[in-house]
């Protein structure tokens, strides 16, 4: 009798050693995410603004249907909703783009709620990443180039542009080199037509990043708008 409960206890302490190994990978992913949004929570504060970036997306027109509740970026949304033809941004600003991983068209949203995604921004496909803009109060610059890799002419940006042709007698903008800020990069003069989002980095050819058939004619940073 003795042997045999010797023989069993390595089996009880085995199946014990698997069920902490669990409850350790359960914590730490809940640690995890906890400390992702506690650092979220940091930069609100440390930028005054009392909180958490979050945009809300609908399946259906007018804020109906299945819903899914985004906080940060999201690179496919398909795993989350079939499809989205409205959202609620409660707070910050987000781009939303028609295609997974944050390609294709791009729109900003900002604050506000929109009951009919499809139509306003004039797609023909859902909404299937987002990326959320990260809070900024800085300087901002920026220096647009005529032809990739950064040749051609030169300007460095400071403040917003609604026409490079206007102001610097520039045609075309094929690369740019964003120092400072987020900006926002439009395809027609006065910040309309289709967009691209901007973030700090060196970008040597915009057709490399397939926006070949855009000609970016005017740009706007991103600023206080994502800070109500």
């Amino acid at each position: 009798m003795k042997a045999e409960q010797e023989q069993e206890q390595p089996l009880i302490s085995s199946q014990h050693e698997q069920h902490r190994h669990e409850h350790e990978g359960q914590g730490k992913q809940s640690l995890g995410n906890k400390k992702k949004y506690f650092f979220l929570y940091q930069q609100c504060i440390f930028n005054g603004w009392f909180s958490l970036p979050q945009i809300i997306f609908y399946e259906e027109r007018n804020f109906m249907g299945r819903h899914y509740e985004c906080m940060s970026d999201c690179a496919d949304m398909s795993s989350y909703m079939s499809r989205c033809h409205s959202c609620r941004v409660e707070s910050g600003c987000f781009m939303v783009y028609d295609r997974p991983n944050y390609m294709g068209n791009q729109y900003f949203f900002r604050r506000g709620e929109y009951a009919d995604c499809m139509s306003m921004m004039g797609w023909r496909d859902w909404i299937r990443s987002c990326r959320m803009i990260p809070m900024y109060r800085g300087s901002y610059r920026m220096r647009i180039y005529e032809r990739e890799n950064f040749g051609g002419q030169m300007y460095e940006m400071m403040d917003d542009c609604d026409s490079i042709m206007d102001r610097y007698r520039m045609s075309d903008c094929m690369s740019c080199h964003v120092m400072d800020g987020h900006w926002l990069m439009y395809e027609q003069p006065h910040y309309r037509g289709r967009m691209m989002y901007m973030r700090p980095g060196e970008y040597r050819s915009f057709r490399e990043m397939g926006y070949g058939g855009m000609r970016f004619t005017s740009m706007r940073r991103i600023m206080d708008s994502c800070l109500n």
